[in-house]
């Protein structure tokens, strides 16, 4: 049968148009992306998320038969995900794009993709599981096929490259080394292979049948061992660690797993699935695991949810394992109804699945619902509760992770709360990135006892806020003496032990020119003298030199620093 969706004519341009398109996209990727500043900037990522949404999208399910349909779409997702990531980047502190919403997004352009196609074709709204089975089993074979190709193309450029740099011409490694070239060359490949392999049915037919049957031959092994491992379960139950520690991913990835190779083995339809009964038996046992892998999902997050309360990522892996469960709820109905032909059952109901899959992956990736939101306040319930130490809080999600409410949080305890929370609260506030948070709160609780445990040498000397900062962040002073000699107004020596009767070490700190003190070993703010050449005819000679160096108590502390 063949595999084109459409039922028309060849299209020879198209592989051409695709990587025309495609390197436009890269070229305006790079430009909205390649910006010489630390700071985010939310409003070129969105623009750069809709070049890759659009056009991706558009490579991928344009046909020449209504390709405004498939520019409308291209154009409608991009802008929507666009939306996506402005908002997922402005959320919180760190303007990363790549967050739960994002990645939610993308997932549901993905699952939208072969229902368009499908809906295209038909030209209505009408979609036959064949035809949609079909185009989400080869977009998948296309884009994997494509980015090999993509990695092939820059291989080959790179050995080009290297093969006339030996000649002293340098004109294409040097353009591998813009990244302008790169994105270009990447659209080039990407979409002239994608085209390459719509135009080309027998060989897209040959792709898509090997993946089926390799998918299909890995079905028995993994429906024995799914079989063996839920028989065990209840006399084994997890390890020490296991509800507390990955199980949820890999029970899931498993359930993923399971479902791609029951699809692969009942095929589009009732004339494609596998002969076998072996595989066929194979498939409906995965099928029926998929419940119970995600119940045991459910059991092992409701776990870590009760010990630790909610996060966003637990959130997300609660609607994961509510998916996961109308899947495999949906599994056992089909198995009831028809039991080896359950297959017949499940093919309309996989639609049904899909398109809710995808309404809901969009609807949880617009800020609708605010997970950070319901995290702070579970949080904070356990803080209030005294489930757990102030000590111990996770400040850095409450400032980075949870959002503006998070951060509203933040500001009430930093206002009303007890004195050391109000400490441990202004600090993540203050705090100019997430991993700064836990040093920051370190230093301002341990602020009084440095303060306290710091001897200051000359005696009497005003110690400069910006060298009191540079200490309380080190963890010099926080379990006994230690004592701060000023060499001269912008250099100092700090002498002490990390930890209790600990061996005693120096720590540098100045000031650089800036006015900032900071550590000499990190910010090495002095210049050091190269001496002369000297004349290796001249006289050798052995000279006796003074150095200065710290030292209490008539004992060397650290290193020559002169």
């Amino acid at each position: 049968m063949s595999l084109r969706q459409d039922e028309r004519e060849p299209w020879p341009p198209r592989p051409w148009i695709m990587a025309a398109v495609c390197a436009v996209a890269g070229l305006l990727f790079n430009w909205l992306t390649k910006v010489h500043s630390i700071e985010p900037s939310p409003g070129r990522e969105a623009g750069a998320t809709f070049i890759g949404i659009a056009a991706i999208s558009f490579v991928l399910t344009v046909e020449r038969r209504r390709w405004s349909w498939a520019a409308a779409f291209a154009v409608a997702w991009g802008l929507v995900i666009a939306l996506v990531g402005w908002f997922t980047a402005r959320y919180n502190q760190r303007g990363e794009i790549f967050e739960w919403p994002f990645l939610a997004g993308i997932f549901a352009v993905a699952i939208a993709a072969p229902l368009f196609q499908t809906v295209r074709d038909e030209g209505a709204w009408r979609i036959p599981y064949e035809r949609l089975h079909r185009h989400a089993w080869v977009d998948g074979v296309i884009a994997g096929a494509s980015l090999f190709f993509t990695g092939v193309a820059f291989v080959l450029a790179f050995l080009i490259g290297a093969l006339f740099d030996l000649i002293g011409i340098r004109l294409i490694k040097d353009l591998l080394n813009d990244s302008w070239f790169g994105w270009m060359l990447a659209g080039i490949a990407f979409g002239g292979a994608l085209g390459l392999l719509r135009e080309r049915d027998a060989l897209l037919g040959t792709l898509h049948r090997l993946v089926m049957v390799v998918f299909s031959v890995m079905a028995p092994v993994l429906a024995a061992a799914l079989t063996i491992f839920l028989i065990s379960f209840p006399l084994t139950g997890f390890k020490d660690h296991g509800p507390f520690d990955g199980a949820t991913p890999v029970l899931l990835a498993l359930a993923v797993a399971a479902f791609v190779f029951t699809n692969a083995v009942i095929g589009d339809g009732r004339q494609e699935r596998s002969p076998s009964r072996v595989l066929l038996l194979s498939a409906l046992i995965l099928i029926l695991t998929i419940l119970p892998l995600g119940l045991l999902s459910a059991w092992s997050l409701g776990q870590r949810i009760g010990q630790y309360g909610w996060t966003p990522e637990r959130m997300w892996g609660v609607v994961a394992i509510g998916v996961t469960i109308a899947y495999g709820a949906a599994g056992w109905w089909s198995a009831i109804r028809r039991q080896l032909e359950f297959d017949e059952a499940l093919r309309p109901v996989q639609i049904k699945l899909a398109i809710g899959l995808c309404a809901l992956a969009l609807f949880l990736a617009l800020p609708i619902v605010d997970f950070g939101a319901v995290s702070a306040n579970s949080q904070l319930a356990r803080l209030h509760r005294g489930q757990v130490d102030a000590a111990k809080f996770d400040w850095q999600a409450m400032a980075f992770e949870f959002g503006p409410a998070g951060r509203r949080r933040l500001a009430d305890i930093a206002r009303t709360g007890p004195a050391d929370q109000r400490v441990m609260a202004s600090a993540a506030l203050k705090s100019k990135g997430r991993y700064e948070v836990q040093e920051a709160v370190e230093a301002a609780t341990a602020a009084p006892l440095v303060r306290q445990n710091l001897r200051v040498v000359p005696a009497g000397t005003a110690v400069p806020e910006g060298a009191m900062a540079v200490i309380e962040r080190s963890s010099w002073c926080r379990e006994a003496t230690c004592v701060l000699t000023f060499v001269d107004a912008d250099k100092a020596i700090l002498a002490g032990s990390q930890a209790r009767d600990g061996q005693v070490q120096s720590l540098r700190i100045g000031r650089g020119e800036d006015g900032r003190w900071n550590q000499y070993d990190d910010w090495q703010p002095y210049a050091r003298v190269t001496p002369p050449r000297p004349n290796l005819d001249g006289k050798a000679e052995i000279r006796t030199v003074q150095r200065r160096q710290l030292f209490i108590d008539g004992k060397p502390v650290g290193d020559v620093f002169e």
